[in-house]
């Protein structure tokens, strides 16, 4: 099991105000920058079937002004100040963020909070910006990687918003007004829902009366139709999907297993942890570098595949463990047959000290490069507070530390089964 770790373990300040926010802080003092990023728990899950995509849709109309910002207004303040901004929506969350001078922190972030806090989502700038959402859509039909992925989403999770498109349709985003998206606004974007970052050359004081006094006036909830979860029914057997597409030279194979998700009010968070930092492991032991065991075997030496990369995506109410491969379309069956036969030997036998020791290297490195700068640090922390708890942030390269081989073997046993699984296969069109 992972080592038992302490908030005092935690390198941050962590702070909920009596109206809910919570304010996470690290004082680094390397380069005289601050980057803040705000994390909403108001992703594609929290979309009702029939509002598919309103989260993402959201997101681009934040930057259209509020009553006392005009579109583009925040832009040009953080530009003309040398600063950077964007935000992305996933499933469990959107998040927005800028990296400035700390100089000019005091000047920008209320802008920032007065966006998020106030969006104006103006009738005027709705039908526009929708189009610029619906060609999104549209390009995305032309990615096949992209077209295959989704189809694998929508076979793994049959009922979970997971399985839909983040981006949402045209035919859910043309039946949406700007009040809907208002009541979607109003409901979601309260701060209970939000936790702010602040990493770099600012003090804690200074950070958290900013960060208080800029993230204060939030309007009233409206109501909002809800997300009910459902049951999602175990993968028993193996679904799939081929899918055949014009201009393709290569054929796609997209392997997908549900995997360990993070509940923040489990009694048993440091053992989902346990197992998704697990099946992180297993995904580079597969197919992460020219010695990994797929890459090796299908790549190197049997020249069965162009390409394949395996993958864990944590996510709050589920993981998803994938195998993806890029090859002849001859190789398709037999590719994938080796795939579930190499899947079975993991369960059988333990894997050797030498494979699992670059496993843990490369993970504990990548973590290291990714946790150099303030605006990675403020990820990471605002990451984990939606997920479960910001101070389990800093302790993934103990608990990587702490598997053992035999710990992959249950794991690759109780969750990469080669019978039960959601496979799509893309064909070229002849």
């Amino acid at each position: 099991m992972p080592p038992v770790l302490t908030q005092a373990s935690f390198p941050a300040h962590l702070v909920t105000l009596d109206n809910g926010l919570t304010i996470i802080h690290q004082y680094t003092s390397a380069t005289p920058v601050a980057a803040v990023d705000v994390w909403v728990k108001a992703g594609a899950i929290a979309e009702p079937d029939e509002w598919a995509g309103m989260a993402h849709f959201l997101e681009h109309m934040i930057f259209k002004g509020t009553e006392r910002l005009a579109p583009g207004s925040f832009d040009l303040a953080i530009e003309r100040r040398g600063g950077i901004t964007n935000a992305a929506t996933s499933y469990d969350y959107a998040h927005y963020f800028i990296t400035t001078a700390a100089q000019h922190l005091e000047e920008t972030l209320p802008y920032l909070a007065e966006l998020l806090l106030h969006a104006a989502i103006p009738d005027s700038e709705f039908g526009r910006e929708r189009q610029v959402v619906l060609e999104e859509i549209h390009q995305s039909y032309d990615d096949p990687d992209w077209v295959a992925f989704q189809s694998l989403n929508e076979m793994v999770y049959q009922r979970h918003p997971y399985g839909r498109s983040i981006l949402g349709s045209e035919e859910t985003l043309m039946a949406r007004s700007p009040a809907e998206m208002r009541q979607f606004h109003s409901a979601h974007y309260q701060p209970e829902n939000m936790t702010v970052v602040v990493v770099g050359d600012i003090t804690q004081t200074v950070a958290i009366d900013l960060v208080s006094q800029s993230f204060q006036s939030f309007t009233p909830p409206l109501d909002c139709p809800r997300y009910i979860p459902e049951a999602e029914p175990p993968i028993t057997t193996i679904r799939r999907q081929e899918i055949h597409l014009p201009r393709l030279e290569q054929a796609r194979l997209m392997m997908a297993w549900i995997g360990a998700g993070v509940d923040s009010q489990s009694q048993d968070l440091d053992e989902q942890l346990n197992a998704a930092y697990g099946l992180d492991i297993l995904s580079v032991l597969l197919a992460e570098g020219r010695t990994s065991r797929l890459v090796r075997e299908l790549r190197e030496e049997r020249k069965l595949v162009q390409a394949i990369g395996s993958g864990f995506s944590l996510q709050r109410e589920s993981g998803l463990f994938t195998i993806s491969a890029w090859l002849d379309p001859e190789n398709l069956e037999r590719v994938e047959a080796i795939i579930c036969d190499r899947l079975s030997q993991l369960s059988a036998k333990p894997i050797s000290e030498a494979e699992l020791a670059r496993c843990k290297r490369l993970l504990c490195n990548d973590y290291a490069f990714s946790t150099e700068t303030p605006g990675q640090l403020a990820g990471l922390y605002g990451y984990y507070s939606i997920l479960a708890n910001p101070s389990i942030a800093t302790t993934y390269t103990q608990r990587i530390q702490s598997i053992q081989a035999t710990d992959l073997q249950h794991l690759a046993n109780h969750y990469l089964s080669p019978y039960h699984y959601a496979v799509t296969v893309v064909r070229p069109l002849c």
